[in-house]
């Protein structure tokens, strides 16, 4: 299997016809997974911990939508196999929380992509920010690929919601979404992946591009778990939702 990066958006996803297409059209070109371990930016925590292996409720983890967003579903099997894996993978302690629930980081995209919710799927924390560290969790994950195991880091490529000035799925992207953006896929593209783990220093359109870097940070753990020097990242999703940028991409 691949290693995602996928942007995640908001609950209105689900009612945006051309992204859910997009998701709903990149999922069908993938071998079906055997199970899907996604990290969201949604959840950081340390030490490094999963969540629920069973089919618990839910986490409605966003404020100010339609009422019927909190009435969402998502009962995708648990995978207790998986998370046994990852403990072996991992060669230190990780911890659980049997409780928690998908955020919304995991189900709202696992909706357009899996919508049968047939496939087994556990989630991951974020438990540092750091590049470097994140990079070397997901080279320990890489293995699963091999196993059938679909590696999915949720983000959104830009996340400056407090420098947008309106909100409408098709507003115009300010000059800080698109610089960072372009950035990131010039990087990507080169393997420059030394560069991108200094994106602080380097990339244009900071801090407003990514005022918190919890979404951008997953993308360090599907870098790593791709073994990116193998491979080109294949840019599945481009464009601008409310003025962010979409993009999402595969490797290997």
């Amino acid at each position: 299997m691949p290693a995602l990066y996928i942007g995640h958006g908001a609950p209105p996803l689900l009612e945006d016809p051309i992204w859910s297409s997009e998701l709903a059209g990149w999922s069908k070109e993938l071998a079906k997974p055997k199970a899907i371990l996604i990290v969201s930016a949604h959840w950081e925590s340390a030490p490094l911990t999963i969540g629920a292996t069973e089919t618990v409720p839910l986490i409605y983890d966003f404020g100010g939508f339609a009422p019927k967003y909190y009435n969402i579903q998502y009962s995708a099997p648990g995978a207790p196999e998986l998370a046994a894996r990852i403990k072996g993978l991992m060669g230190e302690h990780v911890a659980e929380q049997p409780k928690r629930g998908l955020d919304h980081g995991a189900y709202i995209p696992l909706m357009k992509m899996y919508p049968n919710a047939d496939i087994p799927v556990l989630q991951m924390s974020i438990p540092t920010q750091d590049p470097e560290k994140l990079f070397a969790i997901g080279k320990k994950l890489a293995p699963l690929r091999d196993e059938g195991i679909l590696i999915i880091g949720s983000g959104f490529l830009t996340h400056g919601l407090p420098y947008l000035k309106e909100f409408r799925i098709e507003a115009t992207p300010p000059g800080w979404s698109i610089e960072f953006d372009l950035w990131a896929k010039e990087v990507l593209e080169r393997g420059a992946i030394d560069e991108l783990m200094n994106y602080k220093a380097l990339a244009p359109g900071l801090p407003y591009a990514h005022p918190t870097v919890e979404h951008f940070a997953p993308i360090f753990i599907t870098l790593g778990a791709a073994e990116v020097a193998d491979a080109a990242p294949k840019m599945a999703i481009e464009g601008y939702w409310m003025g962010l940028s979409k993009r999402s991409f595969q490797v290997a």
